[in-house]
């Protein structure tokens, strides 16, 4: 073969691999491409159960009622009859005090002798302190022998611990009296505390621009662990539905003012099929179906990871849109 023919030949051959390689690498990209565009859903299947929407807060376990107990005079403790923790009765003696006084005589007769201190023991009698109400005694703030002043508490008592709770001015519409709230104290989370809606404040608290209101919640039992000063969430249950249809949020979609859901084809091939529903209550995470769904059906849920080429919007899900008007009677607000 001549000089011309050979290098002629070689760039035809070095122009054909390109070519080929780069019709190779665009066919690849391309069903990359293709693959990801496609939808990928995972099964989901239509269940029944109960459905609560809850309302959360965070609090402080405080007396609800919590009183000092302050003698009338200075004086000078002689006994104490009850430790922290211990309950007491109204009118119950607590402890036994001598004023200024008769704690300066008592001195001064005992370093006379014990029949000398006898003698004005019993003829001045030392005063006794009572518990003003049945509670617990939450403070014991004095030791026999100890001196004090009147503006002192020796023993403060609480007559029963509830728990504060913060609840934001959006929520407060959800709360009632004698509703039902679960606390759970941090320091023992796995103890939840049954508990009922005893008070809501009139006036309101903002801090940092966040405007709450104080909402006391009385343990129906109160536990032994139970302290004063502890940190509690509570879950206020706004409102229930029993034995309810139920599929996932995230499982709902809305396009053009339609609410449905996606059914699996029996053809592969054919897209999921669209049905319309009516929703009710949601929790957030879980969504009541009033109407176009039964027990036992299976949804199609988009895999967003995977199908970020999906236009259709949840309605519940951050950045998904709004709730379609008519699609339901319950409320889609979450409890924080």
């Amino acid at each position: 073969m001549s000089k011309s023919k050979k290098s002629f030949v070689k760039p035809l051959i070095i122009i054909i691999v390109l070519a080929g390689a780069a019709f190779g690498g665009w066919k690849y990209y391309s069903k990359k491409k293709e693959a990801a565009a496609a939808p990928v859903y995972r099964e989901e299947q239509v269940t029944r159960g109960t459905l609560d929407r809850t309302v959360l807060a965070t609090g402080e376990v405080l007396p609800q009622n919590r009183l000092e107990i302050k003698p009338p005079i200075a004086g000078r403790v002689e006994q104490v009859l009850v430790d922290e923790g211990d309950k007491v009765r109204k009118g119950q003696i607590i402890g036994w005090m001598s004023s200024t006084e008769r704690a300066a005589l008592l001195d001064s007769a005992r370093a006379k002798g014990a029949d000398e201190l006898k003698r004005w023991e019993e003829m001045y009698r030392p005063t006794p302190i009572l518990a003003p109400i049945e509670g617990t005694v939450i403070l014991r703030s004095v030791e026999p022998g100890q001196t004090f002043t009147n503006t002192e508490a020796v023993v403060v008592l609480s007559d029963r611990l509830t728990v504060k709770a913060k609840v934001d001015e959006t929520d407060l519409a959800q709360i009632k009296i004698g509703q039902r709230a679960t606390i759970v104290l941090d320091a023992y989370a796995t103890e939840p505390v049954e508990g009922k809606v005893d008070k809501l404040a009139f006036e309101a608290v903002t801090t940092s621009n966040v405007t709450t209101y104080t909402t006391d919640v009385v343990p129906i039992k109160t536990p032994d662990f139970m302290r004063s000063g502890m940190t509690a969430n509570v879950t206020f249950f706004a409102e229930s539905r029993e034995n309810v249809i139920l599929i996932s949020t995230e499982a709902i979609r809305s396009e053009n003012g339609q609410t449905f859901v996606l059914l699996k084809s029996l053809d592969p091939k054919v897209p999921p099929a669209q049905r319309p529903i009516k929703i009710g209550l949601t929790d957030g995470k879980r969504t009541e179906i009033t109407e176009g769904l039964k027990e036992g059906e299976t949804v199609l849920i988009s895999d967003v990871s995977l199908d970020s080429g999906n236009k259709s919007a949840n309605p519940f899900m951050p950045g998904g849109g709004r709730r379609p008007s008519g699609s339901g009677s319950g409320s889609g607000n979450r409890g924080r």
